[in-house]
C-alpha cells in the first residue's frame, strides 16, 4: 500500500502525520509551502481543489478532510487502537474529531487571518477578539472532559492528536491558556510521544529549508 501525505508546516495536517506515525505506517511525506500558495497551484488544485491540506493519496486515490482520513488511518491500522474498539466509545472519538475540525478550527483560523471573514477597516481587532472568545469556550469543554484523565479515553487515541493540534496552534497566537491547565498537560503528555516529537522535528526541518529558499 503506497501512502503519501501533502503536508504543512503548522497546519492540521500534523495530525494525520501523528497518527500514521502512530500506527506504524509507512508513508511519503511532499511539503506545501503555504506562504508561497503551492496549495494553489495548477497540479495540487487537481489533486484537491478544496487547495488545503492535509491530502492522503492511497494508492493514487485522494481522500481529504482529517475525519475521514482519521478514521481511514484507524481501519487500516486496527492494531494501533487510533479509535476505541466499544462502539459507543468509537463514536464518540469521531464526535471529538469532528468537533475539533469544526467547531476549533474555524476560530484557530479566524485569529490567524481576520481580513479573510472580514475585510471592514479597522476590524481585524474586533475579529480577533470575538474568535478568541469562542475559542475559549470550546477550550473550556476540553479543560472539563480531561478533568482527572490523561486522554479524551482511556488510552491515546486519534482524538488527542487532532486536540493537540488544535490546543498547540491557539499556543502560537499569544493567547494566555494559563486557564486550561488539564489542556496545557495534555499538551505536555502529547510532545512527550515520540509521534510528535517526530513530526515536531520535521516541521523544524521543513520550515529551515523555506527559509533558505526563500
Amino acid at each position: 500500500m503506497d501512502i503519501l501525505l501533502y503536508y504543512a508546516p503548522n497546519a492540521c495536517s500534523l495530525v494525520p502525520y501523528v497518527t500514521l506515525t502512530e500506527a506504524g505506517a509507512t508513508f511519503e511525506v511532499r511539503t506545501l509551502n503555504l506562504a508561497r500558495d503551492q496549495q494553489k497551484s495548477t497540479d495540487y488544485l487537481k489533486l484537491n481543489p478544496k487547495h488545503k491540506v492535509p491530502l492522503l493519496l492511497v494508492d493514487g486515490r485522494t481522500l481529504t478532510e482529517n475525519v475521514a482520513i482519521q478514521i481511514w488511518i484507524a481501519r487500516s491500522f486496527p492494531a494501533a487502537n487510533l479509535l476505541p474498539s466499544d462502539s459507543w466509545q468509537e463514536l464518540q472519538a469521531i464526535s471529538v474529531l469532528a468537533w475539533c475540525a469544526s467547531g476549533i478550527h474555524p476560530y484557530l483560523s479566524r485569529i490567524n487571518s481576520t481580513s479573510k471573514v472580514c475585510d471592514l477597516p479597522d476590524s481585524g481587532p474586533s475579529v480577533r477578539r470575538l474568535a478568541q472568545g469562542l475559542l475559549f469556550e470550546n477550550y473550556k469543554i476540553a479543560e472539563d472532559m480531561l478533568t482527572g484523565r490523561e486522554y479524551f479515553f482511556d488510552c491515546f487515541t486519534a482524538a488527542d492528536a487532532h486536540f493537540f493540534w488544535c490546543f498547540r496552534r491557539g499556543s502560537q497566537f499569544d493567547l494566555d491558556l494559563s486557564g486550561f491547565p488539564n489542556c496545557l498537560a495534555h499538551f505536555e503528555r502529547m510532545k512527550s510521544r515520540p509521534s510528535v516529537q517526530k513530526v515536531l522535528a520535521f516541521e523544524r526541518s521543513v520550515q529551515e529549508g523555506f527559509a533558505r529558499t526563500a
